[in-house]
Protein backbone atom coordinates (compact mmCIF):
# COMPACT_ATOMS: atom_id res chain seq x y z
CA UNK A 1 0.00 0.00 0.00
CA UNK A 2 1.23 3.44 -1.23
CA UNK A 3 2.22 6.04 2.35
CA UNK A 4 0.31 9.27 1.25
CA UNK A 5 1.08 10.68 4.34
CA UNK A 6 3.94 9.96 7.18
CA UNK A 7 3.92 11.81 10.29
CA UNK A 8 7.36 10.94 12.05
CA UNK A 9 8.17 11.91 16.12
CA UNK A 10 5.61 15.29 15.63
CA UNK A 11 5.74 17.79 18.41
CA UNK A 12 4.03 20.80 18.10
CA UNK A 13 4.13 23.48 21.08
CA UNK A 14 1.85 26.59 21.66
CA UNK A 15 3.99 28.11 24.54
CA UNK A 16 3.52 25.69 27.59
CA UNK A 17 0.96 24.17 25.88
CA UNK A 18 2.30 20.58 23.73
CA UNK A 19 -0.80 20.29 21.44
CA UNK A 20 1.04 17.23 19.84
CA UNK A 21 4.31 15.48 21.65
CA UNK A 22 5.89 13.35 19.32
CA UNK A 23 3.06 11.71 17.21
CA UNK A 24 4.39 9.04 15.09
CA UNK A 25 1.85 7.24 11.87
CA UNK A 26 1.41 6.86 8.31
CA UNK A 27 -1.78 6.61 6.13
CA UNK A 28 -1.81 4.58 2.97
CA UNK A 29 -4.27 5.39 0.23
CA UNK A 30 -7.28 4.17 0.21
CA UNK A 31 -7.73 3.72 4.26
CA UNK A 32 -10.29 5.22 6.42
CA UNK A 33 -9.07 6.12 9.40
CA UNK A 34 -10.57 7.56 12.10
CA UNK A 35 -8.95 9.95 15.04
CA UNK A 36 -9.95 10.11 17.77
CA UNK A 37 -9.75 11.96 20.83
CA UNK A 38 -11.71 14.63 23.57
CA UNK A 39 -11.25 17.77 22.66
CA UNK A 40 -7.76 19.03 22.98
CA UNK A 41 -6.28 16.03 22.41
CA UNK A 42 -4.19 17.35 19.23
CA UNK A 43 -6.87 16.27 16.30
CA UNK A 44 -7.48 19.53 14.39
CA UNK A 45 -3.65 20.24 15.19
CA UNK A 46 -2.51 17.02 13.20
CA UNK A 47 -5.05 18.27 10.63
CA UNK A 48 -3.63 21.39 10.55
CA UNK A 49 -0.02 20.39 10.25
CA UNK A 50 -0.93 17.63 7.53
CA UNK A 51 -2.36 20.60 5.41
CA UNK A 52 0.78 23.26 5.81
CA UNK A 53 -1.41 25.85 7.82
CA UNK A 54 1.24 25.51 10.98
CA UNK A 55 4.50 24.50 11.81
CA UNK A 56 5.62 21.55 13.83
CA UNK A 57 8.00 21.95 16.60
CA UNK A 58 10.01 19.06 16.20
CA UNK A 59 9.83 15.85 13.58
CA UNK A 60 8.90 15.80 10.02
CA UNK A 61 5.83 15.87 8.17
CA UNK A 62 5.58 14.08 4.71
CA UNK A 63 2.18 14.28 2.76
CA UNK A 64 1.76 13.32 -0.99
CA UNK A 65 5.89 13.01 -1.02
CA UNK A 66 6.44 16.54 0.35
CA UNK A 67 6.39 19.18 3.04
CA UNK A 68 3.49 20.49 3.49
CA UNK A 69 4.94 23.73 5.01
CA UNK A 70 6.98 23.62 1.99
CA UNK A 71 6.67 27.27 0.17
CA UNK A 72 5.95 24.95 -3.40
CA UNK A 73 3.77 21.96 -2.01
CA UNK A 74 3.19 21.10 -4.86
CA UNK A 75 0.53 18.48 -3.43
CA UNK A 76 -1.99 21.40 -1.79
CA UNK A 77 -4.45 20.82 -4.82
CA UNK A 78 -5.34 17.00 -4.17
CA UNK A 79 -5.79 17.94 -0.48
CA UNK A 80 -9.45 18.18 0.72
CA UNK A 81 -10.31 20.13 4.22
CA UNK A 82 -13.51 20.10 5.83
CA UNK A 83 -13.25 22.24 8.99
CA UNK A 84 -15.23 21.50 12.40
CA UNK A 85 -16.43 25.02 11.91
CA UNK A 86 -17.03 25.99 7.98
CA UNK A 87 -17.54 29.33 7.37
CA UNK A 88 -18.65 31.03 4.09
CA UNK A 89 -19.67 34.09 2.35
CA UNK A 90 -23.45 35.37 3.59
CA UNK A 91 -24.26 37.22 0.41
CA UNK A 92 -22.70 34.28 -2.04
CA UNK A 93 -25.06 31.54 -3.54
CA UNK A 94 -24.32 28.27 -2.95
CA UNK A 95 -23.58 27.86 -6.47
CA UNK A 96 -20.79 30.54 -6.80
CA UNK A 97 -19.43 29.39 -3.20
CA UNK A 98 -18.46 26.61 -5.07
CA UNK A 99 -17.39 27.76 -8.54
CA UNK A 100 -15.40 30.34 -6.73
CA UNK A 101 -13.49 27.35 -4.49
CA UNK A 102 -13.21 25.30 -7.93
CA UNK A 103 -11.59 28.60 -9.58
CA UNK A 104 -9.06 28.64 -6.53
CA UNK A 105 -7.97 25.22 -7.21
CA UNK A 106 -8.12 25.56 -10.90
CA UNK A 107 -10.61 22.96 -11.12
CA UNK A 108 -13.36 22.58 -13.82
CA UNK A 109 -16.82 24.63 -12.68
CA UNK A 110 -19.19 22.70 -14.27
CA UNK A 111 -17.70 19.66 -12.57
CA UNK A 112 -17.21 21.37 -9.14
CA UNK A 113 -20.66 22.16 -9.10
CA UNK A 114 -22.12 19.01 -9.55
CA UNK A 115 -21.15 17.95 -5.94
CA UNK A 116 -24.53 20.23 -5.33
CA UNK A 117 -26.57 17.42 -5.88
CA UNK A 118 -23.98 14.61 -4.19
CA UNK A 119 -24.51 16.59 -0.90
CA UNK A 120 -28.12 16.82 -1.01
CA UNK A 121 -27.90 20.80 -2.26
CA UNK A 122 -29.52 20.86 -5.46
CA UNK A 123 -32.79 22.81 -4.56
CA UNK A 124 -30.80 25.13 -2.64
CA UNK A 125 -28.05 25.90 -4.73
CA UNK A 126 -28.91 29.10 -6.07
CA UNK A 127 -30.01 30.64 -2.72
CA UNK A 128 -28.04 32.64 -0.45
CA UNK A 129 -25.62 30.86 1.87
CA UNK A 130 -26.97 33.18 4.55
CA UNK A 131 -30.02 31.68 4.71
CA UNK A 132 -28.52 27.98 5.18
CA UNK A 133 -29.15 26.01 8.24
CA UNK A 134 -25.67 24.84 10.31
CA UNK A 135 -26.40 21.83 8.53
CA UNK A 136 -26.98 23.08 4.89
CA UNK A 137 -23.45 25.01 5.49
CA UNK A 138 -22.01 21.85 7.16
CA UNK A 139 -23.00 20.09 3.43
CA UNK A 140 -21.27 22.96 1.43
CA UNK A 141 -18.34 22.49 3.24
CA UNK A 142 -18.39 18.79 2.08
CA UNK A 143 -18.88 19.39 -1.54
CA UNK A 144 -16.02 22.11 -1.14
CA UNK A 145 -13.96 19.84 0.25
CA UNK A 146 -14.49 16.91 -2.33
CA UNK A 147 -13.81 19.52 -4.98
CA UNK A 148 -10.82 17.78 -7.79
CA UNK A 149 -11.25 14.37 -6.38
CA UNK A 150 -8.63 14.68 -3.61
CA UNK A 151 -6.04 12.00 -2.84
CA UNK A 152 -6.01 13.05 0.34
CA UNK A 153 -9.03 14.21 2.18
CA UNK A 154 -9.18 15.62 5.83
CA UNK A 155 -12.59 15.51 7.48
CA UNK A 156 -12.50 17.44 11.60
CA UNK A 157 -16.23 16.57 13.04
CA UNK A 158 -18.00 16.42 9.45
CA UNK A 159 -21.60 14.98 10.48
CA UNK A 160 -22.11 18.09 12.88
CA UNK A 161 -25.51 19.10 12.28
CA UNK A 162 -26.47 16.46 9.50
CA UNK A 163 -29.99 14.65 10.22
CA UNK A 164 -29.39 10.22 9.94
CA UNK A 165 -30.59 10.17 6.29
CA UNK A 166 -27.75 12.82 5.19
CA UNK A 167 -25.40 10.97 7.77
CA UNK A 168 -25.84 7.67 5.50
CA UNK A 169 -25.17 9.89 2.89
CA UNK A 170 -22.36 11.48 3.55
CA UNK A 171 -20.51 8.55 4.65
CA UNK A 172 -21.36 6.56 1.61
CA UNK A 173 -19.98 9.36 -0.43
CA UNK A 174 -16.52 9.00 1.33
CA UNK A 175 -16.16 5.10 1.16
CA UNK A 176 -16.36 5.44 -2.16
CA UNK A 177 -14.16 7.74 -2.16
CA UNK A 178 -11.49 5.64 -0.42
CA UNK A 179 -12.52 2.45 -2.48
CA UNK A 180 -11.36 4.29 -5.45
CA UNK A 181 -7.70 5.63 -3.76
CA UNK A 182 -8.56 8.41 -1.39
CA UNK A 183 -6.76 8.40 2.05
CA UNK A 184 -9.47 9.81 4.13
CA UNK A 185 -8.90 10.56 7.83
CA UNK A 186 -11.92 11.53 9.74
CA UNK A 187 -11.89 13.02 13.28
CA UNK A 188 -15.38 12.42 15.21
CA UNK A 189 -16.62 12.28 18.57
CA UNK A 190 -19.53 10.18 16.91
CA UNK A 191 -18.15 6.89 17.94
CA UNK A 192 -20.70 4.70 17.06
CA UNK A 193 -20.73 5.76 13.60
CA UNK A 194 -17.02 5.32 12.92
CA UNK A 195 -16.94 1.64 14.68
CA UNK A 196 -18.16 -0.27 11.21
CA UNK A 197 -16.92 2.29 8.91
CA UNK A 198 -13.40 3.22 9.75
CA UNK A 199 -10.70 0.20 8.71
CA UNK A 200 -8.68 1.94 11.51
CA UNK A 201 -8.68 3.95 14.43
CA UNK A 202 -5.85 6.55 16.13
CA UNK A 203 -6.93 7.84 19.68
CA UNK A 204 -5.38 10.36 20.90
CA UNK A 205 -4.55 11.81 24.44
CA UNK A 206 -3.32 15.07 25.60
CA UNK A 207 -1.35 15.15 22.26
CA UNK A 208 0.05 11.65 22.92
CA UNK A 209 -0.68 8.88 20.34
CA UNK A 210 -1.98 6.00 22.75
CA UNK A 211 -3.62 3.66 20.28
CA UNK A 212 -3.38 3.31 16.32
CA UNK A 213 -5.27 0.23 14.64
CA UNK A 214 -8.27 -1.85 13.30
CA UNK A 215 -11.03 -2.80 15.74
CA UNK A 216 -10.09 -6.19 15.86
CA UNK A 217 -6.48 -5.26 16.53
CA UNK A 218 -7.45 -2.62 19.50
CA UNK A 219 -9.82 -5.80 21.24
CA UNK A 220 -6.89 -7.97 21.11
CA UNK A 221 -4.99 -5.42 22.75
CA UNK A 222 -7.79 -4.38 25.53
CA UNK A 223 -9.21 -7.95 26.05
CA UNK A 224 -11.99 -6.52 27.20
CA UNK A 225 -15.06 -9.10 27.86
CA UNK A 226 -17.48 -9.83 25.51
CA UNK A 227 -21.31 -9.89 26.47
CA UNK A 228 -23.12 -12.68 25.46
CA UNK A 229 -27.04 -12.20 25.85
CA UNK A 230 -29.28 -15.36 26.76
CA UNK A 231 -33.39 -15.60 26.51
CA UNK A 232 -33.18 -18.17 28.67
CA UNK A 233 -36.57 -20.25 29.04
CA UNK A 234 -38.54 -20.98 32.28
CA UNK A 235 -35.61 -19.03 34.70
CA UNK A 236 -37.52 -17.60 38.00
CA UNK A 237 -36.61 -13.85 38.17
CA UNK A 238 -34.02 -13.63 39.99
CA UNK A 239 -32.34 -17.33 39.17
CA UNK A 240 -29.28 -17.93 36.90
CA UNK A 241 -28.65 -20.92 34.47
CA UNK A 242 -27.58 -24.00 36.27
CA UNK A 243 -24.69 -24.33 33.86
CA UNK A 244 -22.28 -21.42 34.06
CA UNK A 245 -19.39 -21.42 35.71
CA UNK A 246 -18.50 -20.50 38.94
CA UNK A 247 -17.42 -17.19 39.41
CA UNK A 248 -18.33 -16.05 35.78
CA UNK A 249 -19.82 -12.18 36.14
CA UNK A 250 -23.38 -12.02 35.09
CA UNK A 251 -26.60 -10.36 35.25
CA UNK A 252 -30.16 -10.11 34.58
CA UNK A 253 -32.09 -7.37 32.23
CA UNK A 254 -35.03 -6.74 32.08
CA UNK A 255 -36.33 -9.68 33.94
CA UNK A 256 -35.77 -12.36 31.51
CA UNK A 257 -32.18 -11.58 30.08
CA UNK A 258 -29.20 -13.48 30.99
CA UNK A 259 -26.01 -11.26 30.22
CA UNK A 260 -22.34 -12.47 30.81
CA UNK A 261 -19.35 -11.00 30.61
CA UNK A 262 -16.62 -13.43 28.81
CA UNK A 263 -13.32 -12.39 28.73
CA UNK A 264 -11.78 -13.52 24.87
CA UNK A 265 -10.25 -16.98 26.36
CA UNK A 266 -13.73 -18.10 27.76
CA UNK A 267 -15.55 -17.07 25.13
CA UNK A 268 -16.09 -19.67 22.82
CA UNK A 269 -16.99 -22.45 25.85
CA UNK A 270 -19.49 -20.27 27.64
CA UNK A 271 -21.09 -19.70 23.56
CA UNK A 272 -20.93 -24.21 24.26
CA UNK A 273 -22.56 -24.05 27.35
CA UNK A 274 -24.97 -21.87 25.76
CA UNK A 275 -26.16 -23.71 22.63
CA UNK A 276 -25.91 -27.18 24.64
CA UNK A 277 -28.94 -29.81 24.38
CA UNK A 278 -31.16 -28.65 27.30
CA UNK A 279 -29.89 -25.37 27.96
CA UNK A 280 -33.25 -24.00 27.00
CA UNK A 281 -31.64 -21.15 25.38
CA UNK A 282 -33.87 -19.37 23.26
CA UNK A 283 -32.20 -16.55 21.60
CA UNK A 284 -28.73 -15.61 21.89
CA UNK A 285 -26.82 -12.13 21.18
CA UNK A 286 -22.94 -12.13 21.06
CA UNK A 287 -22.01 -8.10 21.24
CA UNK A 288 -18.52 -7.68 21.70
CA UNK A 289 -16.39 -4.37 22.89
CA UNK A 290 -17.71 -1.28 21.42
CA UNK A 291 -15.49 1.34 20.34
CA UNK A 292 -16.67 3.88 22.89
CA UNK A 293 -15.33 1.26 25.41
CA UNK A 294 -12.28 0.44 24.04
CA UNK A 295 -11.73 3.92 23.47
CA UNK A 296 -12.41 4.62 28.02
CA UNK A 297 -10.20 1.94 28.37
CA UNK A 298 -6.87 3.21 26.09
CA UNK A 299 -7.65 6.96 27.58
CA UNK A 300 -7.22 5.01 31.62
CA UNK A 301 -4.39 3.62 30.72
CA UNK A 302 -3.02 6.02 29.08
CA UNK A 303 -3.74 8.27 32.31
CA UNK A 304 -1.88 5.74 34.54
CA UNK A 305 1.50 6.16 32.65
CA UNK A 306 3.21 9.21 34.16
Amino acid sequence: MMKTVRISDVTKDYGRVKAVRGASFELGQGELVALIGHNGAGKTTLMKLMLGLIRSTAGSIEVLGDNPAAGQFAGRRQLGYLPENVSFDAALTGRETLAFYARLKREPVASALKLLDAVGLGDASRRRVGTYSKGMRQRLGLAQALIGHPRVLLLDEPTTGLDPELRQTFYEVIQRLATEGTTVLLSSHALTELEERAGRVIIMNRGVKVADGSIEKLRNIARLPTKIRLKVAGLAPAALPSWLPGGAACRRLNGHIVEIDAGPEHKISLLHRATAAGSSVEDLDVIPPTLDELYAHFLREAEKTP
